[in-house]
């Protein structure tokens, strides 16, 4: 069998063109095509699944954390706090009230652990974690994007780019329609995995993982399973109708995995969801309230914590932890399990060194392995991929590219929109 196949050469149609065009909508493309449309930028955020949010709803990772430094203080707002009073409106999010952040009380820290808002060592205060409903998550996601006036495209994945010197002048995409083109002044990488980065011949660093696949029980005798909910760890959903599993393969599946290998994913899903039908059988036996449990919904994507990140022009680490600001810190963030770490973002994190209108946002913002575990969270995505959006429209606004943006000038934008950067 020969090793390879020559294609014949092929003219692909560019079907489109826009000014910044986003790739990925989960938290932080949603974030990045809204703040790029809201900055006058035409924006067009193409996704490869039919729904918005990636693992923050087909993920079931439906908690955000963490909105604040764990003593009390927001630190995540902006489109992240947009998106929350969305839910809150339509009752379908839940969160301690603002008065109780930084609370010692462990009366209320017990309480709200128990919908997954309060995790890692003690001793414990209350966080501004918020926990929320996927479906709710959707459509109001839905609504964030197309009231801004973005261009939504669904069911398209990102094969390729054309680059000019320094700058990515298209993405190419394959679908049910076939393989097509779309010019662009900017993008933005949201994909998680880097995927433009590597397309785009970038530097990136990668990591093996185990997956996790989170996933939902219902016909739960709620009363009992309550005194079990910390030794069986699930947590109460926002409507109370059955409970949130965070379910990982670390001791469980045979290797880690290599997120960028279709191999290695195939393998993953399916060994996950046997798996966890096993520990939803062990849940019926040993779990107090759990005897006619059923399972009532895998996520549909893998918990992937980690995979490619940008090598950019500048690599946040662990000693960045608590370090004074930078004089380009575009988001912050502080960490889920721990009180008190707190990290700025400096814009340099979302820039390759080679492309000049290209930006990374989420959770493939240049990063090393200890500091990628607070970067990586919901809430900090859709703080990075705002940035990363509003820079894009404010450079083209310019005639710059995003690389060469005033940085002071794009801080003053996030901050009157209501971000927080340092």
């Amino acid at each position: 069998m020969a090793s390879f196949i020559v294609e014949p050469e092929r003219r692909v149609p560019v079907i489109a063109e826009t000014d910044v065009l986003v790739v990925g909508g989960g938290t932080a493309g949603i974030a990045a095509a809204v703040a790029a449309a809201r900055g006058g930028a035409r924006a067009m955020l193409v996704e490869r699944y039919g729904s918005l949010g990636g693992l923050a709803s087909n993920g079931l990772i439906i908690l955000l954390l963490t909105m604040d430094d764990g003593r009390g203080k927001q630190v995540v707002a902006g489109l992240c706090q947009e998106m929350v009073d969305r839910l809150a409106a339509r009752d379908a999010c839940y969160f301690p009230p603002r008065d109780e952040w930084g609370s010692p009380d462990q009366d209320r820290v017990e309480h709200f652990r128990r919908y997954g808002l309060v995790n890692g060592g003690g001793p414990h205060n209350v966080r501004y974690s918020v926990a929320y409903d996927p479906e709710e998550f959707k459509v109001e996601a839905d609504r964030m994007v197309m009231d801004a006036g973005v261009d939504l495209r669904f069911h398209r994945w990102a094969v390729g780019v054309v680059r000019d010197g320094r700058q990515v002048t298209h993405v190419i995409f394959e679908s049910k329609a076939g393989r097509e083109a779309i010019a662009c002044r900017a993008v933005v990488d949201a994909t998680g995995d880097g995927d433009i980065v590597s397309l785009a011949g970038e530097p990136s660093e990668s990591e093996r993982v185990h997956p996790w696949l989170w996933f939902r029980t219902a016909n739960v005798d709620v009363e009992a399973a309550e005194a079990s909910a910390q030794k069986f760890r699930y947590f109460r959903e926002v409507n109370n109708a059955g409970y949130l599993h965070p379910w990982g393969a670390a001791e469980r599946i045979g290797h880690d995995i290599d997120a960028t290998d279709p191999d290695d994913l195939t393998y993953a899903e399916v060994e996950c969801r046997r798996l966890v039908r096993e520990e939803v059988d062990r849940l019926r036996g040993k779990a107090p309230g759990f005897e006619r449990a059923y399972l009532a919904q895998f996520a549909q994507t893998l918990g992937i914590t980690e995979s490619r990140r940008l090598a950019g022009r500048y690599v946040l680490s662990r000693e960045d932890m608590d370090a004074p600001p930078f004089d380009d810190t575009i988001a912050v963030t502080g960490n889920w399990t721990k009180y008190g770490a707190v990290y700025n973002i400096p814009y340099r994190s979302l820039l390759p060194p080679g492309a000049d209108n290209l930006v990374a946002a989420g959770r493939c913002i240049s990063a090393d392995h200890r500091a990628h575990h607070s970067t990586k969270e919901i809430p900090p995505c859709f703080a990075t991929g705002e940035a990363a959006g509003t820079a894009a429209a404010l450079a083209l606004q310019h005639g710059a590219a995003p690389a060469a943006v005033d940085v002071q000038s794009l801080r003053a934008k996030l901050r009157a929109a209501g971000a927080f950067v340092g």
